[in-house]
């Protein structure tokens, strides 16, 4: 039960203390899984990013904010203190709150905590381990900050697939604007695109002076201090608006161990791409001379070369014995524009199936490829469009809507026309249209969920209280063929993916004769293609010299030197084994504020505390529900 009240009294304040140190001396004498608190006052703070003074979301006068450092099935209270001017929400990104959707921290499932007001999340971290984040996760918040890092540590009980590092170390890298993040809404809401990021930060710290022409003077950099000879455990999480960014660490490999709750199988690699919302853990051993210091960088993927050197964060890896600063280019990166290497690389990404993770049988034991399917939905998405005069993004033609009263609470108090689980399983042949329209999920069932992403962006999709299984990803348009390609042994499980955009110039030369045979041109064609020079002879079959795994948009009757290649796919499989109402949203902030996201309800209908928590005592009312606040 939580003890907290949404009054700001101090007296009620001093009350709910001491109410916290009761349970931590009932828990200690008496449970096994601990309970801890921690007060967070949440404040608009100065800082200057990228050398411009701006005001930044702050916890505990800190940005960004405290890392979350708890062990597998503690008891966690966190009590929420908005001294912002406007509502504020925190959601945990990966976070399974099992059997406790009441806590997650979005619209659908809690009223907005209003200013200067306090509320109190309790929540156990039940049987996971891992790299995760906390979050804003209303009002566009998240572009100001307001974000930090959850650790989640092993039981002593539970071995761990590798040595102990000497060291951990959480590292968030992400776009920024210099605009404030009210200033940002406002021009998605008036219908415009935010345009190219002004850079990208490391920790809260802009760029490191690698290169006078390129980075200002007066921009405060991080520094991340190490011992020679020391392995570190690093924790990245890429908590931008919408760039995805490849991370990498100047002639040192990371060897990859673990991604968002999963122990992965240990591969090294020399960068990695970290697309929007996700997660990651390195060990990075101090094995060079320490001649100078390190680069460390997050460069932006898949923009135009002349805006790049823009978009790159740097910060500097010192040897405590370093000989000097870090001098001349940075580390080289994938080329900018190409797709097939994020995508061969998240194919590398696998599940570690004979380690355990927070309980001692090995993360393999859940044979998840022999389960039956039993129900198959097609989320696809679209470049934003105009719906009613606004500028909205979609899932199978539906741009959600909040409503005032959140989706949980209504289903809990029975309020009728709140939302309606009628969401298609696949997209309909039909004008997109603003809607609350949920997904109706079956407890116990096993969903297919297949993203395919037909907008001209890489789209991370994250489903809360829930990990799924990553089984499959392609360009193209999915088939029933395309199950034939699955993984269904070692497919990592996480709860952030990412469908791949495809978007490549082709430069064509044209000439057309009259075929006399069939009546129709031949067209004859030299279309670069990876930068490989394809001579294609078409007829009917247009697709036939190109990749058959792509999607062709033809634009235009010659019109545009430009093919493109929109489609791409990501598979995964879920167990509904978590009663809930569960936000599944794109984490690109800019597509989700403007309506690309869908909710899973997941009901037991034997109503029992086994399967789902109680509405807490603490619980804000708003809406339909707004005179039952206490």
């Amino acid at each position: 039960m939580a003890c907290s009240s949404s009054s700001p009294s101090p007296g009620r304040l001093l009350a709910l203390r001491a109410c916290i140190m009761l349970l931590l001396v009932v828990d200690l004498a008496f449970s096994e899984d601990p309970y801890f608190y921690f007060e967070w006052d949440v404040s608009y703070i100065s800082a200057s990013p990228l050398g411009v003074k701006q005001q930044v979301i702050g916890i505990n006068d800190q940005f960004p904010g405290p890392i979350l450092n708890v062990t597998t099935n503690w008891n966690v209270l966190v009590n929420v203190h908005n001294n912002l001017d406007e509502p504020f929400l925190v959601a945990w990104d990966g976070l399974q709150l099992r059997k406790n959707s009441w806590e997650d921290g979005v619209l659908g499932t809690n009223c907005p905590i209003p200013s200067g007001w306090n509320w109190t999340y309790e929540f156990q971290v039940k049987d996971q381990i891992g790299s995760f984040f906390y979050f804003p996760s209303i009002n566009f918040q998240r572009a100001a900050g307001g974000y930090g890092g959850i650790t989640i540590n092993n039981r002593d009980v539970i071995p761990v697939p590798f040595m102990t590092p000497n060291g951990d170390m959480t590292i968030f890298i992400g776009d920024w604007y210099h605009k404030d993040y009210k200033e940002l809404r406002k021009i998605l809401d008036e219908g415009n695109e935010l345009g190219v990021p002004d850079g990208v930060l490391f920790n809260g710290f802009g760029p490191y002076r690698y290169n006078d022409s390129i980075v200002p003077d007066g921009i405060a950099y991080a520094t991340i201090n190490v011992e020679p000879g020391n392995t570190y455990r690093f924790r990245v999480h890429n908590v931008g608006i919408s760039t995805s960014l490849n991370f990498r660490i100047q002639n040192h490999n990371l060897l990859l161990v673990e991604t968002e709750g999963s122990y992965t199988v240990q591969q090294n690699y020399t960068s990695l791409d970290i697309h929007v919302g996700q997660s990651y853990s390195f060990l990075v051993t101090m094995d060079q001379n320490a001649s100078s210091d390190y680069y460390m960088v997050a460069s932006a993927r898949f923009v135009n070369e002349t805006i790049r050197d823009k978009i790159t964060g740097v910060a500097i890896l010192h040897y405590s014995n370093s000989q000097g600063p870090a001098a001349g280019p940075l580390p080289d990166g994938p080329n900018e524009d190409d797709m097939y290497f994020s995508m061969n690389q998240a194919r590398t990404i696998r599940w570690n199936v004979s380690a355990g993770a927070a309980r001692p049988n090995p993360q393999g034991s859940f044979h998840y490829g022999d389960i039956t399917v039993t129900d198959v939905y097609i989320l696809l998405n679209k470049p934003v469009n105009l719906i009613n005069g606004q500028l909205r993004s979609t899932v199978n033609g539906i741009s959600y809507i909040n409503p005032a009263t959140p989706l949980k609470l209504a289903q809990q108090f029975n309020v009728p026309g709140v939302y309606k689980l009628d969401f298609p399983n696949r997209n309909m042949n039909r004008p997109a249209k603003i809607d609350t329209s949920i997904i109706n999920g079956s407890y116990k069932g096993f969903m297919e969920i297949i993203f395919q992403n037909n907008a001209t962006t890489v789209q991370s999709y994250h489903l809360d209280g829930y990990a799924f299984f990553v089984v499959g990803m392609d360009f193209g348009i999915w088939t029933e063929n395309s199950r034939g390609t699955y993984n269904k042994w070692d497919g990592v499980a996480r709860c952030t993916t990412q469908p791949f955009d495809y978007e490549k110039e082709a430069r064509m030369v044209v000439e057309s004769k009259l075929n006399s045979t069939s009546g129709f041109m031949n067209i004859v064609m030299i279309i670069l293609i990876n930068y490989i020079p394809t001579v294609c002879v078409l007829g009917l079959e247009l697709n036939a010299c190109l990749p058959t795994t792509a999607q062709l948009a033809f634009l235009g009757p010659f019109s545009k030197p430009l093919w493109v290649f929109p489609g791409a796919w990501t598979a995964i499989l879920v167990y509904l084994d978590n009663v809930g109402m569960w936000n599944l949203r794109t984490e690109n902030l800019d597509s989700w504020y403007l309506g690309q996201e869908v909710y899973v309800s997941v009901v037991n209908h034997e109503v029992t505390n086994k399967s789902e928590l109680p509405l807490p005592d603490n619980a804000i009312f708003c809406g339909a529900l707004s005179t039952l606040q206490k």
